[in-house]
């Protein structure tokens, strides 16, 4: 199997995205970095991790332009990302979820009329805010630090994103809270260039045999401890 390095597998990811990959002193740690992990082990190389932007990763340049080999960033198989990427088996089941901070009186959709509402720019998250929340204000961010940020400073007073990091972040701050979800039916997939069948069958593997050995539950409750299950 060709790599743009000889040697490892280089993995394009958006930082910060807990629990899937954040930086933890000088390491870059988290549930995708410890499944692509499994995978630079199955092809007998190491991960190297190149932070990138997350619009290039869904769009396919940081692949097509051989950045990288493979793109690992939390992100939902969508037909329109498949005209353009390669997608491994699902691996994650994940539905959108709405962050509010302490005080707020935001329990639902209906509240959000007239509302600021950060999205993050490029995601699923995103695209769900302006087909179905056309009565918030939408405030777009770059990345999904800037836009907990904001949510913290009232900037926002509401965010909506993937439920895993918002819960996450509501389970770290006292006051915030996850006031309700949007069952959207997402799954994720790890991204290779189209065509590039031999990683793909690689990531495919690996993840088949973390779920059979379990590998994959002690994964899961790893890095989602309150979840009780995968």
């Amino acid at each position: 199997m060709e790599l743009i390095q000889s040697g490892q597998l280089t993995t394009c990811t958006q930082l910060p995205y807990e629990p899937f990959q954040f930086r933890q002193g000088d390491q870059i740690v988290g549930f995708d970095v410890d499944l692509v992990d499994l995978v630079a082990k199955r092809l007998g190389v190491t991960q190297q991790i190149v932070e990138t932007p997350f619009d290039n990763i869904q769009s396919g340049i940081a692949l097509d332009t051989n950045l990288c080999d493979l793109g690992a960033a939390a992100m939902t198989i969508t037909p329109v990302r498949d005209e353009n990427l390669d997608f491994s088996d699902p691996y994650f089941d994940a539905t959108q979820a709405l962050l509010v901070p302490p005080g707020s009186d935001i329990a639902g959709a209906e509240q959000l009329t007239g509302r600021r509402l950060g999205v993050q720019n490029g995601t699923t998250g995103a695209q769900y805010a302006t087909e179905n929340l056309s009565g918030a204000e939408l405030v777009t961010f770059d990345d999904i630090g800037l836009l907990l940020t904001a949510v913290q400073t009232g900037e926002v007073d509401a965010a909506i994103n993937d439920n895993a990091p918002l819960l996450d972040f509501a389970g770290k701050n006292p006051g915030f809270a996850v006031t309700t979800e949007f069952d959207t039916g997402e799954q994720y997939g790890y991204a290779v260039k189209t065509g590039n069948t031999a990683l793909l069958e690689a990531i495919n593997g690996a993840i088949a045999d973390a779920r059979a050995d379990g590998t994959y539950d002690e994964l899961f409750a790893k890095w989602f401890p309150a979840a009780g299950q995968g």
